[in-house]
């Protein structure tokens, strides 16, 4: 158990509706009155977002969510498989599990796993992967137009938008946050 007055965004609450972490945190004294503990918090397991108050120095109960890295080892019909990089163990994520970070796993990536009671609950991706494109039209006489992108499919399946001089057989550096294409490596 914690108290409201020592919480700070980014830790994990473990509350009857499930587990959170706090976005925010807003200690407000009213002039009247006593004083309460405003926070926005995330559900770790649907992302779903939620305003609660409490009141101050009401004790909640603290969840530890350690963060361990993994290694990406490949995709079958049983789901994701991830290697701890301490004691090699290894286990399967299912696709809801991984979530959209499917859309960036290649095999043999070093990845962090947040893991609460021993229990994978996400993953976490570098900022930005290095991909292979395995299709790319060719660019068209005529469209070199300042900033005229084209569409080009990876080597994890995802389109992304790039400029036209990128081709197939490029390695290409996107974003994981936004899915945009960062540069050409």
């Amino acid at each position: 158990m914690i108290s409201t007055n020592d919480v700070r965004p980014g830790m994990a609450l473990r509350l009857p509706d499930g587990l959170f972490t706090i976005v925010e945190y807003q200690h407000v004294k009213p002039g009247k009155g006593k004083a309460f503990v405003r926070m926005k918090l995330k559900n770790v397991e649907t992302g779903q977002v939620l305003d609660r108050t409490f009141r101050a120095d009401e004790d909640v109960p603290q969840a530890i969510i350690e963060r361990k890295e993994h290694q990406f080892l490949y995709r079958d019909d049983l789901g994701f498989h991830f290697m701890n990089l301490e004691d090699y163990t290894q286990f399967a994520l299912q696709p809801d599990d991984v979530g959209a970070a499917a859309d960036y796993l290649t095999d043999g990536m070093t990845v962090v796993l947040t893991m609460h009671e021993g229990r994978p609950i996400g993953v976490e991706l570098p900022a930005a992967v290095e991909l292979e494109v395995t299709f790319a039209e060719p660019a068209v006489k005529g469209d070199r137009v300042s900033g005229a992108t084209k569409p080009v499919q990876v080597e994890t399946g995802i389109t992304v938008q790039v400029p036209l001089f990128v081709e197939q057989g490029d390695r290409i550096k996107v974003d994981t946050r936004t899915g945009q294409y960062i540069t050409r490596v």
